[in-house]
């Protein structure tokens, strides 16, 4: 296992490129501490997989150095840098047996039969495929296929990091949540570093100890799933992550409130304080979840109209109108929902401010 560390890496697929917007990963510096589970998060095109393959040595950067335990690895091919691949389609010989193919990467490396066929056990055994360790692998469903792939890449101890990209994608719907509980096992168990390639929130949320958003080749925040919720530093960081995403409302301040159209709306001293010094425009935020809703007027609760109630079975999503600004609120199962018009209550405590896109703090 290795700390990788990114300094000052870019890349560009133009042979000239001139303009920032020619860089698909925009000048990254982060660092990959050895034995942690991380996941690289966000939608199609952001540099993912881009950011990826420069770890793992398909592609070498156009600026910057990727280091492993502190050693310049950039100009190394895959093959020299000791990490094991899972791609987003099982990668495995379908004549050969589970056992076979599981302990391929090991026979390739000079492993002792002994020594490979424990390790191989172990790793079956954490996957679940030790009844099929003597079958042919063309014979197994989707999902035992992917767990064969998944193997393959864990099966040798010696790697500096297990690299995902999207392994899951092929995978029945019910049955990622199973293979997602055996990755997080795994980490728990062999300490591996493992970085997880994923557009699906959900996936990053509950694999990765820390998350790291991208967008348009840039990191915007690494974190712990809480702090993604709780505190997204950017506004697309707070759109992205749940479901519903942040609501925004543009807002001027009047010393420890925010105006948004005609009312006003109470903020954390510490935000207004923050607020009063930041520069560009602002954006109240709030996630749908912290919202309080109320069938009839009360105290600092500001009035909205309800367009239409969601059921999403343990929770309902209300639609509201606020001076043409439209908030989501999440009403937990059982409470009351008002029919058309309501009143929200903001806390304090839980709401944001951002100052062009970024968050006040």
């Amino acid at each position: 296992m290795a700390r990788i560390e990114f300094d000052e890496i870019a890349h560009s697929y133009h042979p000239n490129p001139a303009t920032r917007s020619d860089y698909a990963l925009k000048e990254i510096n982060t660092v990959w501490e050895d034995g942690g589970a991380y996941a690289l998060l966000g939608p199609s095109g952001c540099g993912k997989t881009t950011l990826l393959n420069v770890i793992s040595g398909l592609l070498k950067p156009s600026r910057g150095r990727v280091l492993y335990d502190g050693t310049d690895v950039t100009a190394l091919p895959p093959e020299k840098r000791n990490i094991a691949q899972v791609f987003q389609f099982p990668v495995l010989y379908d004549t050969m047996s589970v056992f076979d193919n599981l302990a391929f990467p090991l026979k390739n490396r000079g492993f002792n039969k002994a020594d490979a066929a424990r390790r191989v056990q172990e790793v079956a055994e954490i996957l679940d495929l030790t009844p099929d360790l003597k079958k042919k692998a063309a014979g197994l469903s989707a999902d035992a296929k992917q767990k064969i792939s998944l193997g393959r890449g864990l099966v040798r101890s010696d790697v500096a990091a297990v690299l995902f990209d999207e392994p899951l994608t092929v995978i029945d719907p019910h049955l990622k949540w199973h293979l997602r509980r055996k990755l997080k096992e795994i980490h728990e168990q062999l300490k591996l570093t493992l970085i997880y390639v994923t557009h699906d929130q959900v996936e990053a949320l509950t694999f990765a100890d820390q998350v790291i958003l991208m967008y348009e080749g840039e990191i915007l925040q690494i974190g712990t799933p809480e702090e993604l919720v709780e505190n997204p530093r950017h506004k697309f960081v707070g759109y992205f992550i749940g479901s519903p995403g942040m609501n925004f409302l543009p807002c001027i301040l009047e010393g420890q409130k925010a105006r948004v159209g005609g009312v006003t709306i109470a903020l954390d001293p510490e935000t207004a304080a923050l607020g009063a010094e930041a520069r560009g425009v602002l954006e109240l935020g709030i996630r749908p979840m912290h919202l309080k809703v109320h069938s009839s007027a009360v105290d600092g609760g500001v009035p909205v109209t309800v367009k239409t109630v969601e059921d999403q079975g343990s929770f309902q999503i209300l639609t509201t109108a606020l001076n043409g600004h439209t908030l989501l609120v999440r009403v937990p199962e059982g409470h009351p929902v008002p029919e058309s018009q309501a009143w929200l209550k903001f806390p304090p405590q839980r709401t944001k401010l951002f100052a062009d896109e970024r968050l006040v703090r």
